[in-house]
């Protein structure tokens, strides 16, 4: 008699485990997919890197959230200016903010006209200095539905 009772709680026990592991994936998978709906529906500010020349503005519009700026033709931003390093700077959108970075470029980094030390939070309107080119920051507020193109240029007058 003791027996059959065993076999019982052993088979019980083991049905128990097993729910409980199946109860544990369920849990984890619609985490996972809660997650992913998220992230997913997570957008990145429009960043606008206006380049203020004598003759003519230029304007660079991205909607990625890592920008590099340089002289390399791998750079989202690419500018010609000797005075700028290959890979110069970075913008970087994280914790729902655009930030800046120099990436120890040889002539330097100005936010502001204060020298750019360490990555930092810019705002609407901030001027960064690369060498010689000055780029005024704009951040756009994101309007629902419409698609934001990925980085072009456009002439401005």
């Amino acid at each position: 008699m003791t027996g059959i009772i065993l076999l019982i709680l052993r088979a019980a026990m083991t049905l128990a485990l097993y729910g409980f592991l199946i109860w544990a994936i369920l849990f984890m998978w619609q985490s996972l997919k809660q997650q992913a709906v998220f992230l997913s529906a997570r957008r990145i500010v429009p960043l606008t890197l206006e380049l203020e020349a004598a003759s003519a503005s230029q304007a660079f519009h991205f909607t990625t959230s890592d920008v590099l700026v340089g002289r390399a033709p791998e750079c989202e931003c690419p500018l010609a200016d000797e005075t700028i390093s290959a890979r110069h700077v970075r913008f970087s959108y994280h914790h729902n903010q655009w930030w800046v970075e120099d990436l120890g470029s040889r002539n330097g980094t100005q936010l502001n006209d204060a020298p750019l030390t360490t990555p930092t939070v810019v705002v609407n309107g901030d001027i960064v200095k690369c060498g010689q080119t000055s780029l005024r920051v704009i951040i756009q507020a994101k309007s629902s539905g419409e698609p934001n193109p990925t980085p072009h240029t456009e002439n401005i007058p």
